[in-house]
């Protein structure tokens, strides 16, 4: 349960840093609506699942003390050090005036939600990052949470995750005094997301170095 709640917290924690899908669901609740931009959400949350799903499958039929899976773990270790130390030197340079770039959507439209989803579903999918990401994440399982439930539950769990804290961006984003509070707390959720993958990475690779 331990290696569940580092791995959920570190996902979660990723998810706080605003990124292209981010600002594709804040422009589109800004000018049509948060339930317009549910589709949006939907097709992001679909995108992760792809990668998850994929992720997961790809270390499934590795042996936990193969030579393979050791390199993927380190390879994963190595990106997740990266990606920490990003978050942390670029803390608080991110951008939230979202009004600025916003495109007006027909939001009642029978086809605006379908579009949006259509158009998460190519934010989320396009974006390499997520792909290795989810690897990376995949890559530190091991033991028991390396069986077949395990990862069911890690997947619904980080589907779920994305999909409810799009949604909520997306219900909150048009409230201007919650996006300026947002916009504050925004460089601390940052160094906390840098500092929870570095600490995750160090922690994966402490253990492959004591075996």
């Amino acid at each position: 349960m331990q290696q569940f709640l580092i791995i959920a917290a570190a996902h979660f924690l990723a998810l706080l840093s605003p990124g292209p899908d981010f600002f594709l669901i804040g422009r589109t609740s800004l000018s049509s609506g948060w339930r317009v931009a549910s589709g949006a959400c939907a097709g992001i949350a679909l995108a992760n699942g792809v990668f998850i799903a994929a992720a997961f499958a790809g270390t499934a039929a590795l042996r936990p003390d193969g030579v393979l899976f050791t390199a993927l773990q380190a390879a994963g270790c190595a990106y997740l050090l990266y990606l920490g130390q990003m978050f942390i030197r670029h803390a608080g340079r991110s951008q939230l005036d979202i009004a600025r770039t916003r495109t007006p959507l027909p939001a009642r439209a029978p086809w605006a939600w379908r579009r949006c989803a259509g158009m998460g579903f190519l934010s989320g999918i396009l974006n390499p990052k997520n792909a290795l990401f989810y690897a990376s994440l995949a890559a530190m399982l091991s033991g028991p949470h390396a069986s077949a439930g395990w990862k069911t539950l890690y997947g619904a769990w980080m589907f779920s995750a994305v999909l409810l804290w799009d949604v909520l961006v997306a219900v909150m984003i048009g409230n201007q005094a919650v996006l300026r509070r947002f916009a504050r707390l925004l460089p601390w959720l940052e160094r906390m997301s840098g500092a929870m993958l570095i600490l995750l990475a160090l922690g994966v690779m402490a253990v492959l170095l004591l075996r």
